[in-house]
């Protein structure tokens, strides 16, 4: 393969890992503002880990710790990963009445609610929408 295509298809997992941590910050935010009066980082750390008004975004973290430590192996990046990450990314933030989670239904409530989710939200689905289902094969740009 190519390295140019490993690396376009690194720079999509990188730009798709740092607009998901915008949103994961955003929802955090929210959350946190909802819970009230938090004391040090550690204690913030320790809701957000730890306490139940805070678990519904815990799938998310997830998903961001599991792309995180990808970008950090030394192996190629193969389109199918990048298109996993992809579909996985936007099967929890689907919208319509077929997905009904306790997440989405916190999510939608969230995106309702912050401008900050919202415009995250957005920008998030709309690197998604570019990474179309042939990224990384010769003739599509990385996002």
């Amino acid at each position: 393969m190519p390295a140019n295509m490993n690396g376009d298809r690194l720079a999509s997992l990188k730009t798709i890992s740092a607009s998901l941590r915008k949103l994961h910050k955003a929802l955090i935010d929210l959350e946190t503002a909802r819970f009230g009066q938090i004391g040090s980082p550690f204690e913030h750390l320790q809701l957000v880990s730890c306490h139940p008004q805070f678990a519904w975004i815990r799938r998310l973290s997830e998903i961001l710790v599991e792309l995180d430590e990808r970008l950090d192996e030394p192996d190629e990046i193969e389109a199918a990963t990048v298109l996993s990450y992809k579909s996985v990314i936007e099967r929890l933030l689907a919208l319509g009445p077929e997905n009904d989670t306790e997440f989405s239904k916190k999510y939608i409530a969230a995106l309702q609610e912050s401008t900050d989710v919202a415009m995250a939200h957005g920008a998030l689905r709309h690197l998604l929408f570019l990474l179309n289902d042939a990224s990384g094969v010769e003739g599509n740009a990385p996002i």
